[in-house]
Formats: C-alpha cells, structure tokens, sequence
C-alpha cells in the first residue's frame, strides 16, 4: 500500500489517505477541479483490494491510475471516452487483453489477447484419447482371452463382431 501511495506522491498528486478503524484504507485523490476520487482499498489476506468504479478525468491521473493497475497486477475495466466514440480497456492482472471500440452503438474489437502458447501446452498435457486407446485395448484382451475359453460358435461371433468395431474404434483413435 505504501508504494502505491508513494507513487502517487512522486507524481505530485495530491492525495489524503485515510485509515479506517477495521483496517481498510481510503485514498483520496483531488483532480485539478477539486473533485475527489475516493478508492477504498479493503485488506484480505494480507493485501490491500480495490474495488468499485470512479471517473478520473485529469490526465495525470489517468496515466497514474494506468501504470498502478500494471505495476501492481490489477485486473480493471476502463473507458476512456472520446468526442464519437469510446474505447474499452480490459485488463488481467496487470496486462492490458482486450481493447474494444465503442462507436454509434456497436463495438468493434481492436485487440484480444490469445494465449497461444498455453493453449497448446493444455492441448499438449491432455491425455484423455490416449486413455481411451489404453481402455479399447484391455476390452480387445479381455474379448480375445473369452473367445479362446468359449467353444460356442454363435457367441465366438458376437466376440468377433464385437472385436471387429473395437479394432475399428482403436485405428480411429490412433489416426
């Protein structure tokens, strides 16, 4: 908490900070207009969160508020508005990943994030098909083991029919 009020300071930023009796924290941020921005800041688990919504409209600010959300991987919504339209800022733990533009009613998104790398090590580390390769080829064992036990004609071939699709379900699989 102390450095991100220090930020704040080393910004000339002027600034109040007010303790709470459980606690949590205020700051209060003054603009050029006199306006205060209240962030209440609640600690859990031996940090301090932010949550809720403010309009920051001085742009010293702004570019405050930008690079605390980064520097201390913060997940946050911002609009920054313009004459005819609005962008949108997503951000995850610190990293801008999504920017949509808002114009006449629509959006139109201008940047997402794709974890790429992630999604193909997940990809990579799943193993269900190979679990069900490894299941088919126990039946095949257990079906072969039964048809050479079972001198019967009629039910050697069901196992043999049976057999057939399992070894047809197995090349699939394996393709």
């Amino acid at each position: 908490m102390a450095l991100f009020i220090q930020m704040f300071v080393d910004h000339q930023a002027s600034l109040q900070v007010r303790v709470l009796e459980n606690g949590n924290q205020e700051v209060v941020l003054l603009d050029d207009a006199g306006q205060e921005i209240v962030l209440s800041f609640e600690r859990k688990l031996g940090a301090y969160i932010c949550q809720g919504s403010c309009r920051i409209t001085n742009k010293n600010l702004v570019n405050l508020m930008r690079k605390a959300v980064a520097s201390f991987k913060g997940s946050a919504t911002v609009h920054r508005l313009y004459e005819t339209y609005t962008m949108i800022y997503e951000y995850e733990q610190g990293t801008v990943v999504k920017i949509v533009e808002y114009k006449e009613g629509t959006g139109k998104v201008i940047y997402e994030y794709k974890d790429t790398i992630g999604q193909l090590n997940r990809l990579f580390l799943r193993n269900e098909v190979e679990q069900q390769i490894g299941r088919i080829r126990l039946q095949i064992n257990h079906l072969l083991d039964l048809r050479n036990d079972i001198q019967e004609l009629a039910v050697r071939e069901q196992i043999d029919v049976r057999l057939q699709k399992l070894a047809h379900e197995l090349f699939v699989l394996e393709a």
